[in-house]
């Protein structure tokens, strides 16, 4: 059955479609049959250890534990995260930039419907593939900034860092989550009215004020819960497998 779920997940994100940093899909094997599985933003010990507290049999994440360029001998700490699989038998699975750009489970799709956005386009090309949305606000005059910024502060659940430079009524709004600072270019190259990401840069704020756009940043992980959610709720529903999405809040 793990076998199943992690080709369901393949065939949905089409990982090969991507040049990514890391190796997306199956991870860690694990256990053949798959009762529970327990979702999360990143990989790290405590996510672990919640899990096996839940007695999952799969770990589906955002940001997995292999990425490109890291040293190949182990650290006592990624050690620590692979025994704690080993022990519990439970296996890993991971979604990056597949995660991101997907038209309707990904990250960036679900915070232009979360927003209230009528309707959204592929958006942010990194190595050949879309990894962001462009969303457009309906109703002839938009949405007001301050009211943008409410909207993103309640599907986050937190406070963003805004630099409201851009026109007094939103029609149109790119999205990166996580890190997608340098894809504020292209918002303003693609005329948007304001650009939504989750980490800022320093130099986004005299950029965003010299083009008359919006940059709002929300947080690299509060952007990218929604994905990797939805991903589970998907496999309870396919599957007939519980499903528990395990909070771990980081302020980045």
């Amino acid at each position: 059955m793990l076998d199943n779920v992690i080709a369901y997940l393949d065939d949905l994100l089409s990982p090969a479609s991507f040049q990514d940093y890391g190796p997306n899909g199956l991870q860690v094997p694990g256990p053949e049959r798959v009762q529970t599985v327990v979702t999360g933003v990143s990989a790290s010990a405590e996510l672990f250890e919640r899990a096996a507290t839940e007695q999952a049999d799969l770990v589906l994440v955002h940001h997995g534990l292999f990425w490109t360029g890291a040293p190949l001998a182990l650290t006592p700490s990624a050690k620590r995260r692979l025994q704690l699989l080993f022990e519990h038998d439970m296996a890993l699975a991971a979604y990056h930039l597949p995660l991101d750009g997907h038209p309707e489970v990904g990250n960036n799709a679900l915070l232009a419907d979360g927003l209230g956005c009528s309707s959204h386009e592929p958006f942010a090309i990194h190595r050949g593939a879309a990894i962001g949305v462009a969303g457009r606000f309906d109703g002839g005059d938009g949405v007001a900034a301050g009211d943008l910024v409410e909207r993103v502060e309640r599907l986050t659940g937190r406070t963003p860092l805004t630099f409201l430079a851009g026109p007094e009524r939103i029609r149109t709004i790119g999205i990166v989550s996580g890190a997608g600072s340098d894809h504020l270019a292209d918002a303003v190259a693609a005329g948007h009215d304001a650009f939504l990401t989750g980490e800022p840069a320093e130099r986004v704020m005299t950029h965003a004020q010299e083009e008359g756009i919006h940059f709002i940043a929300a947080g690299h992980y509060a952007t990218e819960t929604l994905g990797v959610r939805r991903l589970g709720d998907l496999l309870a529903e396919r599957f007939a497998i519980r499903h528990l999405f395990v909070e771990i809040p980081n302020p980045i």
